[in-house]
């Protein structure tokens, strides 16, 4: 399966100083969340990513671009203007950068990325967040229950978008968080049949809105629960504490 990773969305001045880069290149310890997420997925056995670009683009273009020599031993012979790679430490990825618009929601980004995926399920994943969910017992769940989509709820106290969940896993509705509600949230890290494009419309459309609604309203819309980590990077003090779990070795997400 390819994993596709929403990257597109504008900065975040969580980073040190007055930097301003796209959010999923905010570094964890030396390297970006992204690489991270990445770094999961592949522990996994996929390699074959699409990442969906937008907002400063080229610096996430630029990284890969420069990501075999920057983690390769090279020699170079000025004279005769070579470069020798003596050893590589560079994982077996495939990495496909999409520039799917500044200004593109959710739903229009993972649109334009069709072409990329072709007619067979994928991953879906958010470029700011790191978990330990077991991705191949999700995969297993989603094509036990074979419907469309499946995403993974999980336990987390804030105001983002709600799921309510029939006993057999059915997703029902998708909202906005009421005071009522528990703690049960999207945490991201989907798996989509290809039948979801059908649902998405142009650059204004948001996954998480209408897409994700209509597909709960048509039963065609499943959650996974997790109850071990997870953890977005939203806020400077978010950021601090990934980066607290990743420099003591005791990185929940950290499973190579």
């Amino acid at each position: 399966m390819k994993v596709v990773i929403l990257a597109g969305g504008f900065g975040s001045r969580i980073s040190e100083g007055s930097d301003l880069k796209p959010k999923p290149m905010v570094e964890i310890g030396d390297k970006p969340i992204l690489w991270h997420i990445m770094k999961y997925y592949s522990s996994f056995g996929f390699n074959d990513f699409i990442i969906c670009l937008g907002y400063m683009q080229y610096v996430v273009k630029e990284y890969f671009a420069d990501y075999y020599l920057h983690n390769s031993d090279v020699e170079f012979d000025l004279k005769s203007n070579t470069m020798k790679v003596l050893d590589n430490r560079v994982e077996p990825w495939k990495v496909t950068l999409v520039d799917t618009g500044l200004n593109t929601m959710t739903g229009g980004r993972i649109k334009r990325i069709q072409k990329y995926v072709g007619n067979e399920p994928f991953l879906l994943t958010y470029g700011d967040g790191v978990c330990n969910v077991d991705l191949n017992k999700l995969i297993a769940f989603h094509e036990k229950h074979g419907k469309i989509a499946t995403l993974t709820a999980i336990n987390f106290g804030q105001s983002k978008g709600t799921l309510d969940i029939a006993e057999n896993g059915m997703v029902t509705a998708f909202r906005e968080k009421e005071d009522q509600d528990g703690e049960i949230i999207n945490g991201g890290y989907m798996v989509l049949n290809p039948e979801v494009f059908d649902y998405l419309g142009g650059d204004e459309c948001i996954f998480e809105k209408e897409p994700i609604q209509n597909m709960a309203q048509n039963e065609q819309l499943m959650c996974y629960r997790h109850e071990g980590f997870w953890q977005c990077m939203d806020t400077l003090r978010e950021k601090k504490l990934l980066e607290e779990m990743w420099e003591s070795g005791s990185a929940p997400w950290k499973i190579w």
